[in-house]
């Protein structure tokens, strides 16, 4: 290891010498490049990046340490064009041979490919940072600006250029904030009497508060409180722009004496403006036009109903239920003017996914102060036709190939539900298990799915006062067949879902699947062995090396002894059954014995009948937001309702002493699932992002293991990328399975990304985490998490990842090592394959969280 570490060292010494000496490359005379600033506030240096960000210039971005694109910049030449048409009159007669042998339209290509090269080092590099007195003013003005909207009204900001080394120099800025001033005194000057009493419910909510230090953001962040709120209680005419403040500091020792001052509406005319106090507005009439279309405007109506106090109108015949459409508006006949109505009946138009861009106006009747709402809808297509091709990879596959197909239709009952009914089929190339070496795609996949969704709460009992309708609930209805031939085991799966969804707030989602309803049948279980390879591996060193094998389970192949595979589960019966093997050779009985619960575990049908509930609260504020948190929780309880039937019932168990459902043991567990993400923005294009992850299912009742459907695992892209998927774990068990996965899982991530230069990206990354057993008919002390003690299994690998951002999506390459590998047990675990050889290269698509 000792080595490489050298290699490295003395690489970077190189790369650094390198680096000092060219990077003035570009520096005029009498010029420095920024290398460092630094802000003092108040003599201690400060490393707030809100701080930071104000300067106008900062030193050019460096990729570990070195200015990757100001040597891609120097790269460029300065004058390339004239310096192309120099070299071409450099030696008498080259132009004119140059034109004669290549014609002069090639030798103007060449010129072009020439110049398109040095504008690309050019685009792709960065300038170097030249310290420019105007720009530095520029970072002074914003530094005191900074420090006075946040009360610092006697601040004073200096400067101080440091030259060092050749062309090269950093910049101190040194800002004194003297006292800050605080709130003292707050006055309101409303001239509406409707505003004023409106202001005396609502100053209690204020975020002005006296003794506060004055801060411009909590003015900014009350105009709008106050501005939202009038709106949403009948003030129809008010804006912000109506609501001023005035700050008085005369005679004051760092105080501030506040007037709110709201002024009368105004009411322009075309030769005068007047000024009148605001009026509460309430709604009069609800007009929905259900098929508004631009070569339908000044047609008359077809058609007309008046449900619920809501007029609906249609130039065709009605498409839709009154109910469906009224259910969506907010905004009801003689309640007061509210913004937050509009808003919502927008947000519930358009995931109804029926009509195109909602419009919603408000008339002024002119006799009284009431408003008109006009409710405009453009219906989408009634159809709709989807494709989707994909190309993939993974551990048991070489190559897939899959197709599918969808078919939409919109308001299939005229209650603005969606039907969609779908299809697809997908082949594969195995890297090995087939059976058939004839065939190259010896893995295929078909299935179909059917899904309904309902714009509201498919439920027999009225649940609006529970999930009001401002959180836009919704009902989901799928059910669904796949049939897999697998490398041979092969499998048919059947599930139902009814799921319920809500949006409590603006950043969560509430999701409850009532019903999940999942049947998996296992076509050839006798090909286990074809399939887990490595398992029946394990099984033939016991049968020819340690056992005392009956000569019938031995074939001779080629000269060489094996165990028939058609004997396999014989052979398992035999040793399970022999005491006396238990007592002499404890280990390799143990090994049989995990093989042969692995084996039923992954052939047996599985019956799953579940109930869960989810949660997701996402702060992400756009899909620029690169500083949020998103949290998300699940938990599942599966087979107490059939349990329960069951014992109801008087129905016998089996001989495993397990309930059957359909001739099927149906499982019973409880499984909860905890995720939080984490991104810090650095500024620059740098950010850290952290991802933790804890898992844990428990059978209990009619299972005493899970489901290898919901059971976790470890490795891939999106996890430890040391390892590949389900190649680590359980706990320190050197694990020699295809599939590794375990009832519980912890995990967690840090990586910083960073730019390279354009559109290239860059990332450094430690993961960590293990599966383990717990609670359930696993006996392997290596696997299983005992106590708190097992945390030293948690598996850490370390790598680097180059990103390419092409706008819609991410191609992520990342090169994950093995620092600390917990199936050496006993041994040494640090560092035992961290290089290249060992590595684990991974392809994937958009970021792993």
């Amino acid at each position: 290891m000792k080595n490489p570490l050298i290699k490295i060292l003395l690489f970077l010494i190189l790369i650094g010498s390198f680096s000092s000496c060219n990077v003035v490359k570009r520096v005029g005379e009498n010029e420095y490049l920024l290398t460092d600033t630094n802000v003092l506030v108040n003599g201690k240096k400060s490393n707030k990046e809100q701080i930071n960000n104000l300067l106008y210039q900062r030193p050019n971005v460096k990729t570990l340490g070195i200015p990757l694109r100001l040597h891609i910049y120097n790269l460029a030449r300065p004058k390339r064009d004239s310096l192309f048409e120099a070299w071409l009159d450099e030696k008498p007669r080259r132009r004119e041979r140059m034109n004669n042998f290549y014609s002069k339209k090639q030798v103007d290509r060449l010129k072009e490919s020439a110049l398109g090269f040095n504008n690309w080092l050019k685009k792709t590099g960065e300038r170097p940072t030249i310290i420019d007195s105007l720009r530095t003013r520029k970072s002074i003005k914003n530094l005191e600006d900074y420090h006075f909207v946040n009360g610092w009204f006697d601040r004073k900001v200096s400067h101080q250029i440091e030259p060092h080394g050749k062309k090269r120099a950093k910049i101190t800025y040194s800002v004194e904030t003297g006292k800050p001033y605080f709130i003292d005194s707050i006055r309101t000057k409303i001239a509406s009497p409707v505003i004023d009493s409106l202001y005396q419910k609502l100053k209690k909510y204020s975020l002005l508060i006296s003794q506060n230090q004055f801060k411009l953001r909590d003015f900014e962040m009350e105009r709008d409180r106050l501005n939202k709120a009038f709106r949403n209680r009948g003030v129809y005419y008010f804006s912000e722009d109506y609501i001023s403040f005035e700050n008085d500091t005369i005679g004051k020792k760092e105080k501030i004496d506040v007037d709110l001052i709201i002024q009368n509406r105004i009411i322009r005319n075309d030769d005068s403006i007047a000024r009148l106090p605001f009026k509460i507005y309430k709604i009069r009439d609800v007009n929905i036009i259900t098929d508004d279309a631009f070569e339908n405007r000044g047609k008359p109506f077809k058609d007309s109903i008046s449900f619920k106090n809501y007029n609906l109108y249609s130039y065709d015949n009605f498409r839709y239920k009154p109910k469906a459409l009224t259910d969506a508006v907010f905004i009801g006949k003689g309640r007061i003017f509210r913004d937050i109505d509009r808003t919502y009946t927008y947000r519930y138009l358009n995931e109804l996914q029926t009509f195109k861009y909602p419009n919603i106006e408000y008339i002024e009747n002119e006799e009284d102060t009431t408003l008109t709402a006009n409710i405009y809808l453009s219906p989408r297509k009634k159809f709709g036709l989807g494709f989707d091709f994909d190309i993939s990879q993974s551990n048991i596959q070489t190559v897939g190939l899959s197709f599918s197909t969808s078919l939409l239709t919109r308001n299939v009952f005229r209650g603005a539900e969606t039907l969609e009914i779908s299809a697809l089929g997908s082949i594969g190339a195995s890297k090995d298990g087939s059976n058939n070496d004839q065939q190259f795609f010896d893995i295929n996949e078909i299935g179909a799915n059917v899904k309904l969704t309902i714009p509201r709460f498919f439920f027999p009992v009225n649940t609006e006062r529970i999930i009001p309708k401002f959180m836009s609930p919704s009902s989901r209805v799928s059910l669904g067949f796949t049939s897999q031939t697998n490398i041979g085991l092969d499998k048919q799966t059947v599930n139902g879902i009814l799921n319920y969804r809500w949006y409590p707030s603006q950043n969560v989602t509430n999701g409850l699947d009532l019903f999940s309803a999942q049947y998996v049948r296992n076509l050839n279980p006798g090909n286990y062995f074809s399939v887990y390879q490595n398992s029946f591996s394990r099984l033939e060193t016991i049968a020819l090396d340690v056992y005392d094998t009956p000569a019938e389970f031995i074939d001779l192949v080629n000269g060489q002894e094996q165990l028939n595979q058609n004997l396999a589960d014989e052979f398992i019966e035999l040793v399970l059954a022999d005491a006396a093997f238990q007592s002499s050779n404890p280990d390799d009985y143990q090994n049989v014995n995990n093989i042969s619960q692995r084996k039923d575990r992954l052939t047996e049908n599985n019956l799953i009948l579940a109930t869960n509930f989810s949660y997701s609260k996402d702060r992400r504020e756009n899909v620029f937001d690169e500083d949020f948190s998103i949290f998300r929780f699940k938990v599942e309880f599966a087979g107490n309702l059939l349990s329960s039937i069951s014992k109801l019932l008087g129905e016998q168990q089996n001989e495993n002493g397990k309930y059957e459902f359909f001739n099927v043991a149906f499982s019973q567990y409880a499984k909860t699932e905890f995720d939080y993400i984490k991104h810090w923005d650095l500024g620059r294009k740098n950010i850290l992002a952290m991802r933790s992850f804890f898992g844990i299912a428990i059978p209990y009742g009619n299972s005493t293991s899970i489901p290898f459907a919901k059971s976790f695992f470890a490795g891939g892209t999106n996890d430890n990328r040391a390892w590949t998927a389900y190649n680590l774990g359980p706990g320190s068990s050197d694990s020699n399975d295809e599939f590794n996965e375990a009832n519980m899982k912890l995990a967690l991530s840090m990586e910083y990304r960073f730019n390279l230069f354009a559109k290239l990206n860059g990332a450094l990354f430690v993961d960590a985490g293990n599966i383990w057993n717990v609670f359930d008919d696993v006996d392997d002390d290596n696997a299983t998490f005992d106590s708190f003690s097992s945390l030293k299994d948690i598996a850490v690998g370390a790598g680097f990842g180059i990103r390419y951002d092409f706008g819609f999506f991410v191609l992520r390459g990342d090169i994950g090592f093995k620092a600390y590998d917990p199936s050496y047990q006993d041994e040494n675990r640090w560092f035992n394959e961290f290089n290249f050889s060992k590595a684990v290269y991974n392809i994937g698509i958009n970021y792993p969280f």
